[in-house]
């Protein structure tokens, strides 16, 4: 039932990770190599932000920044992170997402990141349980 999916099932286990003085021509270079549009930012190994693709250009290339390929990541991140339990029901985590106006929530365990939602994944793991509860109503 989709009602019973947890973050957990719908959550990506691919987190990459950058520190907060990597110049974002790393940090976007990083991104395409992993096939992710997100990185988490880290101050000592400590994740404390979030840099994404958008954030990229809002932020750096849009507001001019001098050289947006060399501005340090941890310039331009979104913190804190929105995190949540991977015991978290779906649909909450989706609430969430709406309600904070964010693309992604990353899923915690005894204080490690173990994954992350995304909106898109969130959505198609969903429209997939959706269209499995039809196939058996049919």
């Amino acid at each position: 039932m989709p009602f019973a999916l947890k973050a957990r099932d719908v959550m990506d286990t691919k987190v990459v990770y950058v520190d907060k003085g990597i110049p974002m021509g790393d940090v976007m270079k990083r991104m395409v190599e992993n096939g992710v549009w997100s990185v988490v930012v880290t101050d000592k190994g400590l994740p404390i932000g979030v840099v994404t693709d958008r954030d990229f250009i809002r932020r750096c290339l849009v507001k001019g920044c001098i050289n947006p390929l060399a501005t340090p990541a941890g310039d331009i991140m979104s913190s804190p992170l929105i995190t949540c339990s991977p015991d978290e029901p779906a649909g909450n985590v989706w609430k969430i997402m709406v309600e904070k106006q964010i693309r992604r929530v990353y899923i915690v365990e005894k204080g490690m990141i173990i994954g992350r939602v995304t909106q898109t994944g969130l959505f198609q793991k969903m429209l997939e349980a959706f269209l499995a509860l039809a196939q058996i109503s049919a």
